[in-house]
């Protein structure tokens, strides 16, 4: 074990209460401690084990080497530090801060009791360094948080914004909201065709008004979603189709041959009804 390293320990296991205190004023300062969410029994008991944790890690024989298993316990801290940040809704220069504001107490305390310049030296940079990758170990863990985070509310709005509507016995309705992507239409056929067993609909009517724009990618995801829904053996009318769609339609030589298309859903209910065999009649008041 290099002089460094019992340097690092050494200062980690006798001032360790010192360093606690030190860092929780860094910490406050630095503004990784955020709003209230942290409060200070939770931020000194974070701070204590985590010093605790350095001093076990630093111990060994392979200190410099954070693959060992003797980082395992900090690395674990830290990940779980990250994803529960992550969760409650920090920055990641927030939760960065947590590792990195603890360079300014550790020096302080280093240069106080550490007299050989050169010793002093070699301490702050491998110290430093260690620093930084454990401050870079947070913040990988904190993004790949988030990224899930995210990820799963992208789902859920997905999922969210292809509701099915039974609007009659037998006919299903699917209002389409926003642009229409890949992703998306894989949403739309899993609900819809699901619905469709689950109610033994005949007809399911996409009414595609919310969509801003059709492409080529579009109507081909469109088609693939009527040709899918046949054969379930049911049927599809295709409403919202607005006079700059149509002509977009037109232009890009899409071949809707064979889908009913309606200008409204009224219509394309009106239609379902008909197929159907029923009729809407109005009441006679007296």
């Amino acid at each position: 074990m290099t002089t460094t390293h019992m340097a690092a320990t050494d200062v980690f296991r006798l001032h360790g209460d010192e360093l606690g205190r030190l860092w929780q004023e860094s910490l406050i300062e630095s503004g990784a401690v955020g709003d209230i969410r942290n409060r200070g029994n939770e931020l000194k008991s974070q701070a204590g084990e985590f010093i605790q944790l350095l001093s076990d890690a630093t111990l060994n024989e392979n200190a410099a080497d954070l693959t060992s298993d003797s980082w395992k316990p900090v690395k674990g801290f830290l990940t779980q530090l990250s994803e529960s940040r992550a969760r409650q809704g920090y920055t990641s220069s927030q939760t960065a801060m947590f590792v990195f504001s603890l360079k300014e107490p550790l020096f302080s305390v280093l240069r106080r009791e550490t007299k050989d310049p050169a010793e002093l030296a070699n301490a702050t940079w491998e110290l430093s360094t260690l620093l930084d990758k454990l401050g870079l170990l947070t913040v990988t863990a904190f993004q790949e948080t988030r990224e899930a985070f995210i990820a799963r509310q992208q789902e859920e709005m997905l999922e969210l914004s292809t509701p099915v509507v039974k609007l009659w016995d037998g006919i299903l309705a699917l209002p389409m909201i926003g642009t229409l992507d890949s992703a998306r239409t894989q949403v739309v056929m899993e609900t819809l065709l699901q619905r469709i067993v689950e109610t033994g609909s005949l007809i399911a009517i996409i009414d595609i008004t919310g969509v801003p724009t059709v492409d080529t990618l579009v109507a081909q995801h469109l088609l693939k979603t009527v040709t899918a829904i046949r054969l379930m053996g049911s049927d599809c009318i295709i409403s919202g189709v607005r006079p700059q769609i149509a002509q977009t339609i037109v232009h890009l030589g899409v071949n809707l041959q064979g889908i009913s298309t309606k200008a409204t859903l009224a219509d394309a209910l009106a239609l379902a009804f008909e197929r159907t065999g029923r009729a809407v009649t109005g009441v006679q008041q007296s």
